[in-house]
This record gives structure tokens, C-alpha cells and sequence, in this order.
């Protein structure tokens, strides 16, 4: 059998016991932190979905707050977000980060225009700014939703999704997340979608890293894969360095 195949199957043969670690995980850290609850941003994509399913599972509906938060986003974004909603039983608010995006954008361009991808992590970074304005009002944790895949190349934005006081879901790859989503009931319209930050119309992820989910997770469960593909990812690891640690001081 193939080698990432052979892990895959390993993975799924052990998946309820890891789901358990994961909700122990977060219901330990929670009541540890003498937090009420769990913000999450939802997307509409898998990771943001896992996320908040497994969280519901540790704490209960009461105490997890899922947020959509759109900023000239694609409707079937917020269709899948209202999906999963439904499908998971989350308590869902949408708060429109398009008005403040359009307000500080000319500001910050007296300076320099913006490129597509400034202006795409400058949303990410409102959206992040409004959850930990939520959390902590209501004395609630904010969870990350980057899987080990994007953690690894650097694919979140700083100060943005990059963001958080908590990963459940830090240690999975792209392909273990769908085996999850399946097993906690995420909507298939999800699991099929292919992934994408919302940072730009048409923006997906593999497009911009520029190989697929597929060669990074062959990668990094096995080692496998074409030397020019190994290539790119571990140069995208190299220069996101900053992204994983914190900042230096003296």
C-alpha cells in the first residue's frame, strides 16, 4: 500500500480516541483558565468547522459562540457557514467587517497602496480584532483553526488567524481535518469545498502556495515526495519562522 495511504488508515483506525484527546484538551484548558466560554471564526471552510464541532462537544452549545465574519466575501461562504450551524447545533452571529475595512483602507494608503494580498491579510486581521474584542467581553477564549499543514508553511496570517489562545486542531493535517469532519457531522458541501482563506474573490489556497494539499501532507507524514515540491515547502517553512514563534526581545 502506498505510504501516505498506510497513514491515513492508521489515523482513521485510532480517529475516536483522538477526537476524545482533543475534547479533553479543550475543556481542560478552558476551566483551567477560568474562561465562560469559546469564540470561534467561522468561515465557511473545514478547519473553522472542525474547530467549533469540537469545541461544542467539550463545552456544551451554551458556552461556544461561532462568528461569520464577511468582508466582501463569496455567498457560498456564508451559505456553508449557515450550514454548518444548522448541521452542529452552533449558536452563529454575523458581524460584517467590510464597513471597517473600507474605512481604514484609505487611511492606511496615504502611505502605500495595497496590494491584494495586504489588503486580503488586513481583513484577516479585523476579523481577529473582533473576536478578542467578543472574548473578551464575555470572558470567553478565542480558539485558532490552523490545521499543521498551513502551520507549517506559514499559510495563516500574522496577527490574524495566526492569532489565538488555543489550537485543537494544531497537530492535523488538511487530510486527517476531512476525516474529522466526517466523523463529526460537518455538511459534505464543506468537506468538498476547496479550501480557501476569503482573502480575495477566486483566492484558493493550493493556487496561492503553489503545489496542493496532497504533496504537503504526503510530505509531512512521510517524508515523500518530488525534490522540487520538498523544495518549496521547506523554503515557505524557512521564511514563516517568525509566524511560529514568539517575537524576540533584548
Amino acid at each position: 500500500m502506498d505510504l501516505f495511504q498506510e497513514k491515513l488508515r492508521q489515523y482513521k483506525e485510532r480517529i475516536q480516541e483522538d477526537i476524545s484527546e482533543r475534547v479533553n484538551f479543550i475543556r481542560s484548558y478552558v476551566e483551567n483558565a477560568c474562561a465562560k466560554g469559546v469564540v470561534v471564526g467561522i468561515s465557511g471552510g473545514i478547519d473553522s468547522s472542525v474547530t467549533a464541532a469540537l469545541c461544542l462537544k467539550a463545552l456544551g452549545k451554551e458556552r461556544v459562540l461561532g462568528i461569520w465574519m464577511p468582508a466582501y466575501s463569496n455567498p457560498v461562504h456564508e451559505k456553508d457557514a449557515n450550514a454548518l450551524a444548522e448541521a452542529i447545533d452552533l449558536n452563529l452571529v454575523k458581524i460584517d467587517v467590510g464597513p471597517a475595512f473600507d474605512a481604514i483602507l484609505p487611511e492606511i494608503e496615504k502611505i502605500e497602496p495595497l496590494n491584494d494580498l495586504q489588503k486580503g491579510n488586513t481583513k484577516a486581521r479585523l476579523r481577529m480584532t473582533s473576536l478578542y474584542a467578543i472574548a473578551g467581553q464575555k470572558g470567553y477564549l478565542v480558539a485558532d483553526t490552523c490545521n499543521y499543514s498551513e502551520i507549517y508553511v506559514g499559510y495563516m496570517t500574522k496577527g490574524g488567524d495566526g492569532l489565538a489562545d488555543f489550537n485543537p486542531v494544531a497537530s492535523l493535517t488538511k487530510h486527517q481535518i476531512r476525516m474529522v469532519a466526517k466523523e463529526l457531522g460537518i455538511p459534505e458541501s464543506i468537506i468538498s469545498k476547496p479550501p480557501s482563506a476569503d482573502l480575495w474573490v477566486g483566492q484558493t489556497d493550493e493556487q496561492e502556495m503553489g503545489f496542493t494539499y496532497e504533496d504537503l501532507d504526503r510530505y509531512l507524514l512521510t517524508g515523500e515526495g518530488k525534490p522540487e515540491v520538498i523544495e518549496k515547502i521547506e523554503h515557505l517553512h524557512r521564511i514563516s519562522e517568525h509566524k511560529r514563534t514568539l517575537m524576540p526581545g533584548i
